[in-house]
């Protein structure tokens, strides 16, 4: 027992020396800096060596205009890098032989249907995890996104999406086939997805601070707000309920916690590795110029994004939860890894995780916060949608009918029915499913009309909504049109019933 102890003792202040070779106070106020810099509220950052928390740290605020400060325990939303919770509970089904790779998902769930029955037949469960069913990235998110449907409801009106490209031909990142493996889970085990998270690990990596149930914010304390990102300011919005669809993105944790996962998902404990980090999904890697990292090679294996980083393998994600972004990199072969959480749209995630990284391992050490706010900024300059759709409106146009001739109830068949009703003399759209996307409609021009949502979304603002006629003046239905990269309101679709 004496030797043991003395050797643990030896290993860890191995570990410490090694970590003191980098100024942590330099990363630390480099952090500091770049939070202001890209003006989000709080975030945290945890850093991991060689199995050990060398780095752990809040910065920012819990909720923009309060005093609270983040810290390491602090909670946020992980999103979807809870999708590698999900890729690591199927492969111990697979190790207990409850499961196959292999295995086609409609033998479990019949009810499973895609675009096509030939395709639908022949997906498997490693099909799921790694996005190459032959939907286009975030299709069907209008499905669940703020929605009450169940798992299996989604997954029957999956079968009305359009594919983008061949079935095992590309890259379309799919929520929906991880709602699809949560279901799974819970049809194999008895239990829920989350149950089987808790069971197999949060409870034996003592992650006892990370929850996939909203109720039990209140009962662990200290979790941050998230923010909406409008006119230039963080605005405090509420937390979303993600738990009938947390294997795509429901875990709320913290960097001390995630700090043990990464721990363990590069320890010589992780068999499930093998299969986890099998390069299965390709991305194009720009071969014409040089890129950041000396990359050679860029995709998708089951719930993590793998590629190259200067010569060393890179395993990570990101998530993007309603008003909080995240983000989880590892470099196994160095036992290194950096995650950073945060309770804002805008944080500087990326450019934290790099300079962290190529201070470990000896690399450049550029300005990444303000090369990355550069690009960023470059690109919101380019993405010009809604100032588009505001300079394209027609002033002094009227309805075609009267108010009233615009009401009743439409029916988009990947979600259901979509109200709008006539109110003190304003039209109304309600989501039969999804209370909190209600409207009041503004006449935007000629049969157009604005969204003027009840409550702010993180991922869009501006909208219209187009009712659409025969030559008879008749409404036959309508045409969504929210400018977001996320959230495709335009793929609903509704058709008016009656």
């Amino acid at each position: 027992m004496i030797k043991k102890s003395l050797f643990l003792l030896l290993l860890f202040f191995s570990v410490v020396l090694r970590a003191q070779e980098v100024d942590l106070a330099k990363l630390d106020q480099y952090f500091e800096k770049a939070l202001t810099d890209w003006d989000t509220p709080g975030m945290s950052v945890a850093i991991v060596k060689d199995g050990q928390t060398v780095f752990s740290k809040g910065y920012g605020v819990m909720e923009a205009g309060e005093d609270a400060r983040t810290d390491g325990n602090s909670l946020y939303a992980i999103a979807s890098n809870s999708k590698a919770f999900t890729s690591y509970v199927i492969a111990q089904l697979v190790e207990e032989g409850k499961l196959s790779w292999d295995d086609k998902v409609k033998k479990c769930l019949p009810y499973f249907d895609l675009y096509d029955p030939w395709v639908s037949a022949q997906v498997t469960v490693k099909d799921l995890l790694c996005h190459r069913v032959g939907l286009g990235t975030f299709s069907g998110d209008v499905m669940w996104y703020k929605s009450d449907l169940t798992s299996e409801e989604i997954i029957r009106r999956m079968k009305y999406l359009e594919p983008q490209f061949a079935f095992r031909d590309g890259f379309g990142y799919s929520n929906l086939m991880y709602i699809t493996a949560g279901e799974l889970i819970k049809k194999i085990t008895g239990k829920t997805w989350g149950q089987n998270v808790q069971e197999r690990i949060l409870d034996p990596l003592k992650m006892d601070r990370t929850i996939y149930s909203l109720p039990k914010l209140d009962v662990v304390g200290n979790y941050t707000t998230p923010h909406a990102f409008e006119d230039g300011k963080n605005v405090p919005i509420p937390y979303t309920d993600w738990e009938e669809v947390g294997a795509l993105g429901g875990l709320i944790s913290s960097v001390n916690d995630m700090a043990k996962w990464m721990v363990f998902m590069m320890s010589s404990e992780n068999k499930a590795k093998n299969e986890l980090w099998e390069l299965l999904n390709s991305y194009t890697v720009k071969r014409d110029k040089v890129n950041d990292f000396n990359m050679h090679f860029s995709g998708y294996g089951l719930g993590w994004g793998l590629s190259d980083y200067y010569g060393r393998l890179r395993v990570g994600h990101t998530g993007g939860y309603d008003g909080m972004i995240s983000a989880v990199t590892m470099i196994p072969d160095e036992k290194l890894g950096v995650v950073v959480l945060s309770n804002g749209m805008n944080p500087p995630m990326m450019a934290v995780t790099y300079y962290a990284l190529n201070a470990f391992l000896g690399e450049e050490t550029k300005d990444w916060s303000d090369d990355l706010l550069k690009r960023k900024e470059e690109r919101s300059k380019k993405d010009t949608r809604v100032e588009d759709r505001l300079a394209s409106r027609v002033e002094g146009t009227h309805p075609s009918l009267e108010l009233k001739k615009y009401t009743g109830t439409y029916k988009a068949d990947i979600y259901g029915s979509i109200e709008v009703k006539l109110e003190n003399g304003k039209l109304r759209v309600y989501f039969e499913r999804s209370p909190e996307l209600s409207a009041t409609l503004e006449h935007w021009h000629y049969d157009v009309w604005k969204l003027n949502w009840d409550i702010m979304h993180a991922w869009f603002n501006f909208g219209t909504l187009k009712f659409n006629m025969d030559n008879n003046l008749k409404i036959t239905g309508m045409d969504f049109d929210v400018p977001n990269n996320d959230i495709f309101f335009e793929e609903l679709k509704p058709r008016k019933v009656n």
